[in-house]
């Protein structure tokens, strides 16, 4: 094993993605699963300043417990062992690899908003017009018109669809999605002043698209350096230089800054993001889409695809002051295509 500093660097990197990744499992185990979580675990032991449980933890709940703390270790040796395994391999092998995976994010991300918005605004539609029962019969009609049943058994389904569709598709799509908010506003504009004809589910398309859409662009846009820079001081600087900057500025701004996102909105039940997501948030209109929820979840999904991308920019730009590649190299895909193969 050569456990350099080309090494160090991968395991320092993969292993902030594989912790990201531990948090929003053990996120999902802790407020859906009812798992007591590793908060839970450390006031039971009164560790780092937790306050003493008034029930301790035992049986299951405290198993529970030790299954999530030993997550969080486990991944750590995990990460270890994939770079120990894999110690020939180049720092930018492993950008790319973390770049193809924010790719498959926001294309999964991208399928799961088209088709769950057109499913959902068709069953908005009928609800609104008094089809559902007719259509579904009075119990599955009914339930319907509940936003826990149509999250769970047809948004989640429609959602495992898009992550198929999305691994066998290359295309993120973007290009559409903006064409489509034009559209689904043009039907407003149609329905209303021609037919005299509108819904809250109409606007409730509308916002769901373009959230996603200003959200979802933005790790895009940095796999492609389509952020605008300021660049006072940045364009006088030699190439080490801006490797230097976009290392620090990746680690110092732009991961603090995702952690921060994911702490404040799903640390507990009733944070930003975990709240809507764990009761199916709705819109106040009783005839809107039920798709709120997952208006929330878009927080999420920037955070994790910003933070996997932040830390693919940082080992690409480590690659440049490892010397593996240059910087010319790193701006142009076909160069990084050509040095991975």
């Amino acid at each position: 094993m050569n456990f350099n500093v080309t090494n160090q660097i991968r395991f320092f990197g993969i292993s902030i993605v594989a912790l990201t990744f531990t948090f929003l499992l053990n996120n999902f185990l802790n407020f859906w699963a009812d798992w007591p979580g590793v908060n839970t675990f450390f006031a039971n032991i009164e560790w780092f300043g937790f306050k003493k449980l008034q029930n301790p933890l035992e049986g299951p709940s405290l198993v529970q417990a030790w299954i999530q703390l030993l997550s969080y270790i486990l991944v750590i040796f995990l990460s270890f062992s994939y770079v120990s395994s894999t110690s020939n391999k180049k720092l930018i092998q492993d950008s790319v690899t973390l770049s193809s995976l924010t790719a498959y994010i926001i294309r999964a991300s991208f399928w799961i908003v088209l088709l769950v918005g057109l499913v959902d605004m068709v069953l908005s539609f009928l609800r609104v017009e008094d089809y559902l029962i007719p259509l579904f019969g009075q119990d599955l009609g009914m339930a319907l018109g509940r936003p826990n049943f149509r999250g769970t058994y047809v948004h989640f389904p429609v959602m495992l669809i898009s992550l198929i569709i999305a691994y066998f598709t290359r295309t993120l799509g973007f290009l559409w999605l903006a064409v489509l908010v034009v559209v689904a506003e043009f039907q407003i504009v149609l329905a209303r002043f021609i037919f005299s004809y509108e819904q809250t589910f109409m606007g409730d398309l509308v916002r769901f698209w373009y959230g996603s859409l200003f959200l979802f662009a933005s790790s895009y846009a940095l796999i492609h350096e389509g952020h605008v820079r300021v660049d006072v001081l940045y364009t006088k600087f030699s190439k080490r230089a801006k490797a230097w900057s976009n290392s620090l500025g990746c680690l110092l701004l732009g991961v603090p800054i995702c952690w921060t996102v994911l702490l404040r909105g799903m640390w507990c039940k009733q944070c930003i993001i975990n709240a809507p997501l764990t009761n199916f948030e709705t819109s106040m209109s009783g005839y809107g889409m039920y798709v709120k929820y997952l208006m929330a979840g878009f927080l999420a999904i920037y955070a994790l695809t910003m933070l996997i991308q932040f830390i693919s920019y940082f080992l690409g730009n480590a690659s440049v002051l490892q010397e593996e590649i240059q910087v010319s190299d790193l701006q142009s895909t076909d160069s990084i295509k050509t040095i991975v193969e």
